[in-house]
Protein backbone atom coordinates (compact mmCIF):
# COMPACT_ATOMS: atom_id res chain seq x y z
CA UNK A 1 0.00 0.00 0.00
CA UNK A 2 1.04 3.60 -0.82
CA UNK A 3 1.68 5.94 2.38
CA UNK A 4 0.88 8.60 0.48
CA UNK A 5 -2.49 7.99 -1.10
CA UNK A 6 -4.23 10.37 -3.55
CA UNK A 7 -6.37 11.94 -0.59
CA UNK A 8 -3.68 12.58 1.42
CA UNK A 9 -2.57 14.60 -1.43
CA UNK A 10 -5.78 16.62 -2.06
CA UNK A 11 -5.51 17.00 2.12
CA UNK A 12 -2.28 18.21 1.69
CA UNK A 13 -3.02 20.64 -0.99
CA UNK A 14 -6.17 21.92 1.33
CA UNK A 15 -3.52 22.65 4.10
CA UNK A 16 -0.65 24.06 2.35
CA UNK A 17 -2.44 27.14 0.65
CA UNK A 18 -4.35 28.30 3.89
CA UNK A 19 -1.26 27.36 6.34
CA UNK A 20 1.39 29.13 4.18
CA UNK A 21 -1.52 32.45 3.86
CA UNK A 22 -1.55 32.28 7.61
CA UNK A 23 1.85 32.10 7.99
CA UNK A 24 2.28 35.53 5.73
CA UNK A 25 -0.37 37.34 7.02
CA UNK A 26 0.68 37.13 10.68
CA UNK A 27 4.48 37.19 10.11
CA UNK A 28 3.68 40.45 8.21
CA UNK A 29 1.23 42.21 10.46
CA UNK A 30 3.62 41.50 13.40
CA UNK A 31 6.53 43.07 11.38
CA UNK A 32 4.57 46.14 10.49
CA UNK A 33 3.69 47.05 14.19
CA UNK A 34 7.37 46.63 15.01
CA UNK A 35 8.54 48.66 12.28
CA UNK A 36 6.08 52.10 13.05
CA UNK A 37 8.45 51.70 16.25
CA UNK A 38 11.68 51.20 14.89
CA UNK A 39 11.07 54.18 12.46
CA UNK A 40 10.35 56.73 14.97
CA UNK A 41 13.06 54.96 17.19
CA UNK A 42 15.70 55.41 14.26
CA UNK A 43 14.16 58.94 13.21
CA UNK A 44 14.83 59.89 16.94
CA UNK A 45 18.17 58.99 17.36
CA UNK A 46 19.28 60.47 13.80
CA UNK A 47 20.18 57.02 11.83
CA UNK A 48 19.94 55.70 8.26
CA UNK A 49 16.66 54.47 6.97
CA UNK A 50 18.53 50.99 6.02
CA UNK A 51 18.64 50.29 9.36
CA UNK A 52 15.56 49.82 10.48
CA UNK A 53 15.24 46.85 7.63
CA UNK A 54 18.46 45.28 9.12
CA UNK A 55 16.29 45.03 12.69
CA UNK A 56 13.68 44.20 11.48
CA UNK A 57 15.25 41.30 9.21
CA UNK A 58 16.78 40.25 12.90
CA UNK A 59 13.31 39.87 14.46
CA UNK A 60 11.60 37.67 11.47
CA UNK A 61 13.17 34.15 13.43
CA UNK A 62 11.12 35.68 16.48
CA UNK A 63 8.21 36.32 14.86
CA UNK A 64 8.18 32.59 12.71
CA UNK A 65 8.14 31.14 15.88
CA UNK A 66 4.60 32.61 16.59
CA UNK A 67 3.18 32.85 13.44
CA UNK A 68 4.62 29.01 12.44
CA UNK A 69 1.95 26.85 15.13
CA UNK A 70 -0.61 29.51 14.36
CA UNK A 71 -0.23 28.77 10.35
CA UNK A 72 0.26 25.37 11.02
CA UNK A 73 -3.30 24.98 13.15
CA UNK A 74 -5.15 27.33 11.50
CA UNK A 75 -4.37 25.70 7.87
CA UNK A 76 -5.37 22.47 9.08
CA UNK A 77 -9.07 24.08 10.36
CA UNK A 78 -9.25 25.37 7.84
CA UNK A 79 -8.62 22.08 5.48
CA UNK A 80 -11.03 19.98 7.42
CA UNK A 81 -13.50 22.78 7.71
CA UNK A 82 -14.18 22.93 3.92
CA UNK A 83 -14.45 19.26 3.86
CA UNK A 84 -16.87 19.25 6.65
CA UNK A 85 -19.13 22.16 4.91
CA UNK A 86 -18.57 20.77 1.25
CA UNK A 87 -20.05 17.44 2.93
CA UNK A 88 -17.09 15.72 1.53
CA UNK A 89 -15.68 14.66 4.92
CA UNK A 90 -18.98 12.37 5.34
CA UNK A 91 -18.11 10.63 2.48
CA UNK A 92 -14.19 10.21 3.33
CA UNK A 93 -15.74 8.69 6.72
CA UNK A 94 -18.84 6.34 4.74
CA UNK A 95 -15.48 4.27 3.00
CA UNK A 96 -13.95 3.66 5.89
CA UNK A 97 -11.52 6.33 6.65
CA UNK A 98 -10.61 7.28 10.06
CA UNK A 99 -10.28 10.87 11.68
CA UNK A 100 -6.91 9.14 12.75
CA UNK A 101 -6.02 8.34 9.58
CA UNK A 102 -7.14 11.75 8.05
CA UNK A 103 -4.40 13.30 10.00
CA UNK A 104 -1.53 11.56 8.59
CA UNK A 105 -0.82 14.58 6.07
CA UNK A 106 -1.27 17.46 8.42
CA UNK A 107 1.39 15.86 11.64
CA UNK A 108 3.85 15.40 8.60
CA UNK A 109 3.26 18.77 8.41
CA UNK A 110 3.74 19.27 12.31
CA UNK A 111 7.08 17.21 11.97
CA UNK A 112 8.53 19.45 9.44
CA UNK A 113 7.04 22.66 11.51
CA UNK A 114 7.95 21.11 14.72
CA UNK A 115 11.67 20.53 13.75
CA UNK A 116 12.05 23.84 12.01
CA UNK A 117 10.94 25.47 14.98
CA UNK A 118 13.23 23.69 17.18
CA UNK A 119 15.92 24.97 14.75
CA UNK A 120 14.74 28.83 15.00
CA UNK A 121 14.35 28.41 18.85
CA UNK A 122 17.67 26.92 19.49
CA UNK A 123 20.35 28.72 17.33
CA UNK A 124 18.59 31.31 14.94
CA UNK A 125 16.68 33.35 17.19
CA UNK A 126 19.38 33.68 20.21
CA UNK A 127 21.66 34.84 17.31
CA UNK A 128 19.50 37.59 15.49
CA UNK A 129 18.53 38.42 19.01
CA UNK A 130 21.81 39.28 19.72
CA UNK A 131 22.85 41.04 16.62
CA UNK A 132 19.35 43.09 16.76
CA UNK A 133 20.62 43.97 20.34
CA UNK A 134 24.45 45.17 18.65
CA UNK A 135 22.71 47.23 16.15
CA UNK A 136 20.21 48.67 18.81
CA UNK A 137 23.72 49.88 20.61
CA UNK A 138 25.18 50.85 17.55
CA UNK A 139 22.34 53.34 17.01
CA UNK A 140 22.36 54.95 20.40
CA UNK A 141 26.26 55.02 20.27
CA UNK A 142 26.87 56.52 17.01
CA UNK A 143 28.69 54.10 15.28
CA UNK A 144 26.13 53.97 12.54
CA UNK A 145 26.62 57.68 11.97
CA UNK A 146 23.88 58.50 13.88
CA UNK A 147 25.36 60.55 16.10
CA UNK A 148 24.51 64.49 14.28
CA UNK A 149 21.22 64.90 14.49
CA UNK A 150 19.60 67.27 12.21
CA UNK A 151 17.81 70.63 13.37
CA UNK A 152 19.68 70.36 17.19
CA UNK A 153 22.81 71.14 18.96
CA UNK A 154 24.97 68.10 18.48
CA UNK A 155 28.15 68.10 21.52
CA UNK A 156 31.25 66.36 20.56
CA UNK A 157 33.81 65.44 22.66
CA UNK A 158 32.76 68.06 25.17
CA UNK A 159 34.39 71.03 23.31
CA UNK A 160 32.69 71.28 20.13
CA UNK A 161 29.07 71.93 19.45
CA UNK A 162 27.58 71.22 16.35
CA UNK A 163 24.22 72.15 14.71
CA UNK A 164 22.94 71.73 10.97
CA UNK A 165 19.85 72.45 9.31
CA UNK A 166 20.07 69.07 6.94
CA UNK A 167 22.25 66.76 5.35
CA UNK A 168 22.22 64.51 1.87
CA UNK A 169 24.19 61.67 0.62
CA UNK A 170 23.17 59.48 4.33
CA UNK A 171 25.02 62.47 6.21
CA UNK A 172 28.11 63.06 4.36
CA UNK A 173 27.12 66.38 3.37
CA UNK A 174 25.19 69.06 5.32
CA UNK A 175 23.81 72.63 4.75
CA UNK A 176 23.28 75.32 6.85
CA UNK A 177 26.14 74.47 9.77
CA UNK A 178 26.99 76.07 12.61
CA UNK A 179 29.54 75.59 15.43
CA UNK A 180 30.89 76.63 18.44
CA UNK A 181 34.36 75.56 19.46
CA UNK A 182 36.27 75.73 22.71
CA UNK A 183 39.88 75.48 22.98
CA UNK A 184 41.91 74.74 25.09
CA UNK A 185 43.35 78.53 25.71
CA UNK A 186 40.62 79.50 26.77
CA UNK A 187 39.63 81.02 23.22
CA UNK A 188 36.65 80.22 21.64
CA UNK A 189 35.67 79.61 17.77
CA UNK A 190 32.28 80.40 16.24
CA UNK A 191 31.81 79.02 12.74
CA UNK A 192 29.18 79.41 10.60
CA UNK A 193 28.91 77.69 6.83
CA UNK A 194 26.78 77.62 4.04
CA UNK A 195 27.36 73.80 3.62
CA UNK A 196 29.90 71.21 4.10
CA UNK A 197 31.32 67.14 3.30
CA UNK A 198 33.03 65.05 5.58
CA UNK A 199 36.09 63.44 4.83
CA UNK A 200 38.58 60.70 6.11
CA UNK A 201 41.46 61.81 7.70
CA UNK A 202 44.12 59.16 6.56
CA UNK A 203 46.82 60.09 8.89
CA UNK A 204 44.64 59.98 12.16
CA UNK A 205 41.70 57.71 11.95
CA UNK A 206 40.40 59.26 14.94
CA UNK A 207 38.99 62.56 13.21
CA UNK A 208 37.54 63.26 10.44
CA UNK A 209 37.78 66.17 8.68
CA UNK A 210 34.39 68.95 7.79
CA UNK A 211 35.22 70.89 4.68
CA UNK A 212 33.15 74.07 4.88
CA UNK A 213 32.05 76.22 2.16
CA UNK A 214 30.89 79.84 1.99
CA UNK A 215 31.14 81.19 5.58
CA UNK A 216 32.87 82.78 8.06
CA UNK A 217 34.73 82.59 11.81
CA UNK A 218 34.43 84.51 14.40
CA UNK A 219 36.98 84.18 17.48
CA UNK A 220 36.81 85.24 20.58
CA UNK A 221 38.92 84.64 23.96
CA UNK A 222 40.77 86.63 26.87
CA UNK A 223 44.03 87.81 25.15
CA UNK A 224 41.69 89.61 22.35
CA UNK A 225 40.39 93.12 22.50
CA UNK A 226 37.73 92.43 20.07
CA UNK A 227 36.62 89.82 18.12
CA UNK A 228 37.88 88.43 14.78
CA UNK A 229 36.41 87.90 12.01
CA UNK A 230 37.58 86.20 8.75
CA UNK A 231 35.47 85.08 5.66
CA UNK A 232 36.56 82.03 3.91
CA UNK A 233 35.80 80.03 0.78
CA UNK A 234 36.81 76.59 2.17
CA UNK A 235 37.91 76.08 5.61
CA UNK A 236 38.96 72.52 6.89
CA UNK A 237 37.78 71.73 10.45
CA UNK A 238 38.74 68.50 12.13
CA UNK A 239 36.85 66.85 14.17
CA UNK A 240 37.59 64.40 16.97
CA UNK A 241 35.10 61.03 17.18
CA UNK A 242 33.46 59.77 19.55
CA UNK A 243 34.99 56.67 21.87
CA UNK A 244 32.71 54.45 21.07
CA UNK A 245 32.54 51.61 23.28
CA UNK A 246 32.85 47.77 22.35
CA UNK A 247 29.33 45.78 22.55
CA UNK A 248 29.08 43.28 25.27
CA UNK A 249 29.73 39.21 24.78
CA UNK A 250 26.40 36.93 23.30
CA UNK A 251 24.61 36.00 26.65
CA UNK A 252 24.09 38.59 28.96
CA UNK A 253 20.36 37.71 28.39
CA UNK A 254 19.07 34.00 28.81
CA UNK A 255 17.49 34.69 25.65
CA UNK A 256 20.59 34.52 23.48
CA UNK A 257 21.90 31.22 24.73
CA UNK A 258 21.26 28.19 22.57
CA UNK A 259 19.72 25.48 23.80
CA UNK A 260 22.39 23.30 24.80
CA UNK A 261 24.35 26.40 26.96
CA UNK A 262 20.86 26.50 28.56
CA UNK A 263 21.05 22.98 29.51
CA UNK A 264 24.72 23.12 30.52
CA UNK A 265 24.24 26.34 32.50
CA UNK A 266 21.21 25.04 33.90
CA UNK A 267 22.69 21.93 35.37
CA UNK A 268 25.77 23.78 36.75
CA UNK A 269 27.20 23.93 39.85
CA UNK A 270 28.99 26.58 39.09
CA UNK A 271 26.15 28.67 38.45
CA UNK A 272 24.41 30.82 40.94
CA UNK A 273 20.96 29.99 41.45
CA UNK A 274 19.28 33.10 39.62
CA UNK A 275 21.43 32.19 36.62
CA UNK A 276 19.86 28.42 37.07
CA UNK A 277 16.54 29.88 37.74
CA UNK A 278 16.62 32.02 34.44
CA UNK A 279 18.42 28.99 32.27
CA UNK A 280 16.15 26.54 32.98
CA UNK A 281 12.88 28.83 32.62
CA UNK A 282 14.42 29.39 29.17
CA UNK A 283 15.03 26.15 28.33
CA UNK A 284 11.42 25.02 29.31
CA UNK A 285 9.57 27.39 27.86
CA UNK A 286 11.18 26.64 24.34
CA UNK A 287 10.59 22.93 24.89
CA UNK A 288 7.00 23.32 25.82
CA UNK A 289 6.35 25.65 22.74
CA UNK A 290 7.66 23.29 20.54
CA UNK A 291 5.96 20.31 21.96
CA UNK A 292 2.61 21.97 21.79
CA UNK A 293 2.94 21.76 17.98
CA UNK A 294 2.23 18.00 17.85
CA UNK A 295 -1.25 19.20 19.90
CA UNK A 296 -2.16 20.94 17.24
CA UNK A 297 -3.20 19.06 14.84
CA UNK A 298 -5.87 17.41 16.58
CA UNK A 299 -7.13 20.67 18.32
CA UNK A 300 -7.44 22.06 14.48
CA UNK A 301 -9.31 18.60 13.77
CA UNK A 302 -11.49 19.40 16.60
CA UNK A 303 -12.75 22.13 15.95
CA UNK A 304 -13.10 22.61 12.16
CA UNK A 305 -15.89 20.30 12.45
CA UNK A 306 -19.09 22.06 12.95
CA UNK A 307 -22.28 20.67 14.13
CA UNK A 308 -25.10 19.43 11.71
CA UNK A 309 -26.83 21.76 9.78
CA UNK A 310 -24.86 24.70 10.93
CA UNK A 311 -22.25 27.10 9.19
CA UNK A 312 -20.85 28.61 12.57
CA UNK A 313 -17.15 29.80 12.39
CA UNK A 314 -17.00 29.56 16.10
CA UNK A 315 -14.24 26.75 16.31
CA UNK A 316 -11.80 29.17 14.35
CA UNK A 317 -12.82 31.89 16.84
CA UNK A 318 -12.01 29.48 19.89
CA UNK A 319 -9.03 28.13 18.35
CA UNK A 320 -7.00 31.36 17.87
CA UNK A 321 -8.47 31.95 21.64
CA UNK A 322 -6.78 29.12 22.81
CA UNK A 323 -3.14 29.25 21.37
CA UNK A 324 -2.91 32.65 22.08
CA UNK A 325 -3.96 31.78 25.64
CA UNK A 326 -1.32 29.26 25.50
CA UNK A 327 1.45 31.10 24.39
CA UNK A 328 0.32 34.00 27.67
CA UNK A 329 0.35 31.29 30.19
CA UNK A 330 3.78 30.29 29.18
CA UNK A 331 5.32 33.54 28.76
CA UNK A 332 4.09 34.55 32.44
CA UNK A 333 5.50 31.27 33.31
CA UNK A 334 8.29 31.84 32.69
CA UNK A 335 8.80 35.00 34.43
CA UNK A 336 7.64 33.61 37.30
CA UNK A 337 10.18 30.80 37.40
CA UNK A 338 12.91 32.76 36.59
CA UNK A 339 12.21 34.63 40.10
CA UNK A 340 12.76 31.34 41.64
CA UNK A 341 9.16 31.64 42.39
CA UNK A 342 8.07 28.35 40.96
CA UNK A 343 10.08 25.40 39.74
CA UNK A 344 10.27 25.49 36.12
CA UNK A 345 8.31 22.24 35.52
CA UNK A 346 5.41 23.37 36.74
CA UNK A 347 5.21 26.46 35.94
CA UNK A 348 5.86 25.48 32.10
CA UNK A 349 4.63 21.52 31.82
CA UNK A 350 1.71 22.15 33.79
CA UNK A 351 -0.36 24.35 31.49
CA UNK A 352 0.91 21.76 29.09
CA UNK A 353 -0.68 18.60 30.56
CA UNK A 354 -3.62 20.63 31.34
CA UNK A 355 -3.95 21.67 27.40
CA UNK A 356 -3.22 18.52 26.16
CA UNK A 357 -5.93 16.95 28.66
CA UNK A 358 -8.65 19.52 26.92
CA UNK A 359 -7.66 18.69 23.35
CA UNK A 360 -7.32 14.88 23.65
CA UNK A 361 -10.87 14.96 25.13
CA UNK A 362 -11.91 17.18 22.22
CA UNK A 363 -10.69 14.83 19.74
CA UNK A 364 -11.77 11.82 21.31
CA UNK A 365 -15.26 13.42 21.63
CA UNK A 366 -15.32 13.91 18.17
CA UNK A 367 -13.25 10.95 16.49
CA UNK A 368 -14.78 8.03 19.00
CA UNK A 369 -17.88 9.42 20.06
CA UNK A 370 -21.22 8.68 18.43
CA UNK A 371 -22.63 12.46 17.15
CA UNK A 372 -19.86 13.62 19.88
CA UNK A 373 -19.68 17.54 19.10
CA UNK A 374 -16.44 19.26 21.31
CA UNK A 375 -18.10 22.97 21.04
CA UNK A 376 -21.76 21.38 20.25
CA UNK A 377 -22.47 23.05 23.69
CA UNK A 378 -20.62 26.41 22.82
CA UNK A 379 -22.77 26.95 20.09
CA UNK A 380 -25.46 26.02 22.12
CA UNK A 381 -24.66 28.95 23.71
CA UNK A 382 -23.41 31.33 21.07
CA UNK A 383 -26.67 31.15 19.35
CA UNK A 384 -28.82 31.38 22.94
CA UNK A 385 -26.52 34.53 23.66
CA UNK A 386 -26.92 36.12 20.16
CA UNK A 387 -30.96 35.58 20.26
CA UNK A 388 -31.05 37.39 23.52
CA UNK A 389 -29.04 40.08 22.08
CA UNK A 390 -31.82 40.45 19.33
CA UNK A 391 -34.36 40.57 22.00
CA UNK A 392 -32.60 43.32 23.53
CA UNK A 393 -32.60 45.67 20.44
CA UNK A 394 -36.61 44.57 19.81
CA UNK A 395 -37.47 45.69 23.17
CA UNK A 396 -35.17 48.93 23.22
CA UNK A 397 -37.18 49.69 19.46
CA UNK A 398 -39.99 49.10 21.20
CA UNK A 399 -39.69 51.03 24.72
CA UNK A 400 -39.17 54.44 21.81
CA UNK A 401 -42.90 54.08 20.66
CA UNK A 402 -42.72 51.48 18.06
CA UNK A 403 -45.08 49.11 18.71
CA UNK A 404 -45.70 45.91 16.22
CA UNK A 405 -48.55 47.06 13.88
CA UNK A 406 -46.14 50.38 13.43
CA UNK A 407 -42.82 48.44 12.54
CA UNK A 408 -45.25 46.26 10.30
CA UNK A 409 -44.83 47.24 6.41
CA UNK A 410 -47.91 47.93 4.83
CA UNK A 411 -49.68 46.13 2.63
CA UNK A 412 -49.52 47.10 -0.96
CA UNK A 413 -52.35 48.78 -2.68
CA UNK A 414 -53.79 46.08 -5.00
CA UNK A 415 -53.33 43.66 -1.94
CA UNK A 416 -55.25 46.12 0.10
CA UNK A 417 -57.64 46.10 -2.07
CA UNK A 418 -58.43 42.59 -2.58
CA UNK A 419 -58.37 42.24 1.26
CA UNK A 420 -61.23 44.92 1.30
Amino acid sequence: MKFLTATDKYIARLVLVPMLAVFVIAASLLVLDKMLKLFDFVATQGGPVGIVFKMLANLLPEYASLAIPLGLMLGILFAFRKLAMSSELDVMRAVGLSYTRMLRVPYLFALVLAALNLLIVSYVQPLSRYYYEQLQFELQSGALGASIKVGEFNSLQDRTALRVDSSRDEGRSLQGIFARIAMSTGEVLVISAREGQFFANRENPDTVILRLTDGQIVQDGPRLNNPRVLTFASHDLPIDLPKIEQFRRRGDKEREYFLPELLRIGWSANSTPQMRYQSLASLNYRLAEVAMMFLLPLLAVSLAVPPKRSSSALGVFVSIVMVVAYHKVNEYGQDVSSLGRVDPTLALWGPFTIFAAIIVWMYWRLAYVPGGQPIGGLETMFAKGAGLIVRLFKRRQNKHGLTPAETAAPLPSDEAAHAG
